[in-house]
């Protein structure tokens, strides 16, 4: 496989590094680059300034303000964003719900939604999870019955990302009780506005507030709010969940974090010499580079012949399983060399000492959202394995 970039998407890599360089405000950048998580308003502003160019939503067709780019192109613009760092454009609104809605929703909800969920003036979260249905989605049990022009919807929804920011969650329901486990459920858009919805925090091993329960009691939701056909949400879940495979090896990430071990490395000292220069530690960079390089071509040869993810599918499972594995050796190696440091609480706005520590105990949690590692390997056992 030639893996070289032909010129014009080589022309393109460097409008978007170009344009992060002199878009991307420094204050967000050096946040990212010590290790903190962005804020709420680091991605608003951000994701805004890359929707002027059509770079918030790059996969969308450009009637919904996308830039219609191809596969390559947006490994290369996620890719840049990783690297710079800066803040990835919102997931729940750009890569899973944009999409759902292009392909299920009403010309009403395209026309209403897509345009604020590009410049993110809206801010999705995604109900999917419940206590006992992770793994096992088709198993929840939070239910929505049919009132009228309304759904009631009663139940409750766990390890929400984002719910504390987020305006809107879309949801899984059950609105058919009596039938199968994929059967029966329906997928519906909830303003968090709604009378009858609490969220409470959850307090990850980070010490930060990601996660959330939401609790739903007698929340009454349009029927205009849903997506799709009453009873048939389980096509809009399975086409979310195996419509977007670009970013799941995180390759561009663990290459950012790696340089800046490499950087920390040489700015620190023991017994007056630089870790870099120990062979053991540059063994082991080195390492990690050639794997991480590795994955990087897995994961281009993979995604840019559709030949082999229309006869292989299950193969990204590979590329979520090596991309967790690469993500947890490089923040273990970031926690060794910030040693005791890295244990301290620092502001937001401290550029120089991120949360390295704090990092690496949140980068174990990799190997659950997302697909769970022992599920990914249930599957290649399965599909490819026989």
């Amino acid at each position: 496989m030639n893996l070289e970039l032909v010129p014009a998407q080589q022309a393109f890599r460097d409008e978007v590094r170009s344009f992060i360089a002199q878009r991307l405000p420094a204050e967000i950048r050096e946040r990212l680059k010590a290790g903190h998580p962005p804020r709420k308003q680091d991605v608003v502003t951000w994701q805004r300034i890359l929707n002027e160019r059509g770079w918030a939503a790059p996969h969308w067709p450009a009637r919904y303000g996308g830039a219609e780019l191809g596969q390559a192109e947006r490994l290369i613009l996620m890719d840049e964003l990783y690297r710079a760092p800066a803040p990835l454009p919102q997931v729940f609104n750009i890569t899973m719900l944009g999409p759902v809605l292009m392909k299920f929703g009403t010309p009403e909800q395209c026309e209403y939604f897509l345009p604020k969920l590009a410049n993110l003036d809206i801010w999705f979260c995604q109900g999917f999870s419940e206590p006992g249905s992770g793994s096992d989605l088709a198993s929840l049990r939070t239910k929505a019955r049919r009132e009228g022009d309304h759904y009631v919807v009663n139940g409750q929804k766990i390890w929400t990302t984002t719910a504390h920011w987020a305006d809107w969650v879309f949801a899984l329901v059950r609105t058919d009780p009596d039938a199968r486990k994929q059967e029966g459920i329906s997928f519906l858009l909830i303003d968090l506005k709604s009378p009858g919805i609490t969220i409470r925090p959850i307090v990850s091993i980070d010490g930060e507030h990601h996660l959330n329960e939401v609790f739903f009691d007698d929340v009454r939701v349009p029927a205009a709010n849903l997506v799709g056909q009453e009873n048939r949400g389980w096509d809009c879940a399975k086409f979310l969940l195996g419509n977007e495979r670009t970013g799941i090896a995180n390759v561009g990430l663990c290459r950012e974090r790696l340089e800046h071990a490499r950087d920390l490395a040489l700015r620190t000292r023991e017994a007056g010499v630089p870790l870099i220069e120990s062979p053991q530690l540059q063994a082991e960079l080195a390492s990690l580079d050639a794997e991480i390089r590795a994955l990087e071509i897995t994961n281009w040869r993979f995604l840019l012949t559709p030949s082999l993810q229309q006869a292989q599918p299950a193969f990204a499972s590979i590329l979520k399983l090596k991309g967790v594995e690469l993500q947890q050796e490089v923040n273990a190696l970031l926690a060794r060399l910030a040693g005791p440091a890295g244990l301290e609480r620092r502001p937001a706005d401290d550029v120089a000492h991120g949360p390295l520590t704090p990092r690496y105990f949140y980068s174990r949690a990799a190997s659950i959202y997302g697909g769970t590692s022992e599920v990914q390997k249930d599957i290649l056992a399965k599909s490819i394995v026989g």
